[in-house]
């Protein structure tokens, strides 16, 4: 049974951050630039192991990006220094420095919101030439592209933690700090960090499948396991400093195309760790302190408080799935040049600032940006297609598009069902007067429907809090949640995962993008209601969560772009 406390907090805090056309959700009003949290946590008296700074002519080499959707394309490699290394590289390491006369600020290969970067990742992995003779929990550190070493992992525990985990197999922790979004968005600033949550298991299933490795949350592990593995609620750790709420952890391990696993028969791979065995890895030796990121205490948002202590995840099922090596049916359209290098399209990964309002994009492009972000539900959880094989549940996100500079289709209300299971389902929900035709061409396994013709331009800036990104770009995208019913089937705690599959559709927008010479951005400012009101949605069954936008970009001259680490990283790309 859920909590109907916990579930009405979530209810309560939901409709509390909603802006309206009259009323915005509560935020700090003007912004505490002496308070600003400093945006990379260090853990003071740890060891710190630089990882290899890798040029890209060094190996490992990066895949063409189409490899990385074509099963069994990218061999695996073996799990060495410089393999983790390209790994954080790809999915949380810096990827450049942006400067704008006497101001500096990094971006990072996982987006985040207003650039902020709420997430901290960690990895529990055994013993490793050029890393520790012995296993360990580390921190990963971007502005150095280095591991702290947090805590000592004996060997017999180690392999009692990863006993039924595929060999090499190896954790990756995500956890967030809530005061760096809460610092400038406030109320609202939960939602943005459950984003910046899913972009970045985005970021790590994709950083994995560049070394033909898997990845996938495990999706049965409490909260209160999670934050033993990372070390989160050692109070003596974070003394003074502003703590993180535990998010996740992620298996990751090399494919072995040779091993004779299939759904429904073993081995099987389990989605939790014996807590347990957790709390063994929390009585071990720890090492390092927290810094404090804001001078001055963290303002308390209350309301962030209480839901984040309601969206906490019990221990419980799903438990063990299935693992299967055989290749995933194909889902997309089939791409006959291998294009550009992985490494280059998530290198020059960039969130626009503005759309020039003239860029149009063909149809063809638009079809294969959707069919990416299906996860082909019919498909045993890891065989579908890299990366919807990284989350264990049922598709629950469905995109509202619209569309405005798209050759060869209309403009207008467009609507995707990602589970086509449910476009009956969508259908009652809108307005009555939709069309739900096919548009023209769209491949027959897509299931893409057009609601209604109509220049839809100011619509979607109007209800993305006026923001002419949203207008000027080729399509906008409303990220439309099962919310109420998915809420009561699984529980509170499932609200986050809600946001963290609107973060990974956006990931995979965000890369499409670049991969069509156009660029992307997130929207985490929208007009709630009036959004579902565009759409005919009059109750709690669907909400939006998350706007997107893809368009031509507009670049700023004023800002100069610098390297993330250093020049030698700068050579040309394969």
């Amino acid at each position: 049974m859920h909590d109907h406390g916990d579930l009405e907090t979530v209810l309560r805090y939901h409709e509390r951050t909603k802006h309206h056309f009259n009323r915005y959700a509560r935020g700090p009003g003007l912004l505490d630039w002496a308070n600003q949290p400093d945006p990379f946590r260090r853990f003071e008296g740890t060891p710190l192991v630089h990882l290899p700074r890798l040029g890209r002519e060094d190996e490992p080499l990066s895949p063409a990006y189409e490899h990385l959707y074509r099963p069994g394309a990218v061999p695996s490699a073996p799990v060495t220094v410089r393999a983790l290394s390209r790994m954080f590289e790809y999915a949380l390491a810096l990827s450049a420095w942006k400067q704008a006369g006497g101001t500096r600020w990094a971006l990072r290969s996982n987006p985040s919101s207003g650039n902020l970067h709420p997430t901290e990742g960690y990895l529990l992995i055994g013993a490793l030439p050029g890393l520790a003779g012995t296993p360990g929990l580390y921190h990963y550190a971007p502005a150095e592209h280095a591991l702290e070493r947090r805590a000592d992992c004996p060997a017999e525990l180690f392999a009692q933690l990863t006993r039924e985990f595929p060999p090499q197999a190896f954790l990756i922790g995500l956890s967030s700090v809530h005061w760096r979004e809460a610092w400038k968005y406030g109320e609202r600033a939960f939602r943005y960090c459950q984003h910046d949550a899913g972009h970045a298991i985005g970021t790590v299933r994709i950083a994995a499948a560049t070394l033909g490795w898997r990845a996938v949350v495990l999706h049965g592990l409490a909260d209160e396991t999670i934050a033993q593995l990372l070390g989160l609620e050692r109070a003596e750790d974070f003394a003074g400093a502003e703590r993180e709420h535990p998010d996740l952890g992620m298996l990751v391990w090399p494919s072995d195309p040779a091993a004779d696993w299939h759904p429904g028969a073993g081995p099987v791979l389990p989605l939790q760790i014996d807590p347990l065995l957790a709390s063994e890895l929390a009585k071990q030796r720890w090492l390092g302190k927290a810094n404090r990121l804001s001078p001055e205490d963290p303002v308390p948002w209350n309301i962030i408080a209480e839901v984040e202590s309601a969206t906490r995840k019990p221990s419980g099922v799903p438990r063990r799935l299935g693992l299967s090596d055989a290749p995933a049916a194909r889902c997309e359209p089939a791409v006959a040049a291998d294009g550009p290098a992985a490494s280059r399209i998530i290198r020059q990964r960039r969130s626009l600032l503005a759309c020039d309002g003239r860029t149009s994009i063909p149809s063809e492009r638009i079809y294969r940006m959707l069919a990416r972000v299906m996860p082909c539900r019919e498909l045993e959880v890891l065989r579908r297609p890299m990366p919807w094989d990284s989350i264990p549940w049922e598709p629950t996100i469905h995109l509202g598009l619209f569309v405005h500079r798209v050759d060869g289709l209309d403009p207008g209300l467009y609507v995707l069902a990602r589970d086509p299971a449910k476009v009956d389902t969508l259908q009652r929900a809108m307005h009555a007067r939709f069309a739900w035709s096919a548009p023209s061409r769209c491949p027959a396994d897509l299931p893409l429907y057009l609601l209604e013709v109509g220049d839809a331009r100011q619509l979607a800036s109007r209800v993305s809090c006026n923001q002419s990104i949203a207008g000027d770009g080729a399509f906008s995208v409303g990220m439309i949640a099962e919310y109420q019913q998915a809420l009561s089937t699984h529980g509170p705690w499932f609200y986050r995962r809600l946001f963290w599959e609107t973060g990974l559709i956006g990931q995979v927008l965000y890369l499409e993008a670049e991969a069509a010479g156009v660029r992307a951005t997130g929207i985490g400012c929208f007009f709630d209601d009036p959004v579902h009101r565009v759409f005919g949605i009059k109750d709690l069954a669907f909400q939006s969560l998350y706007h997107f936008t893809v368009g031509g970009a507009v670049e700023d001259p004023r800002l100069t772009t610098l390297p993330p680490y250093g020049a030698h990283l700068q050579a040309r790309e394969p």
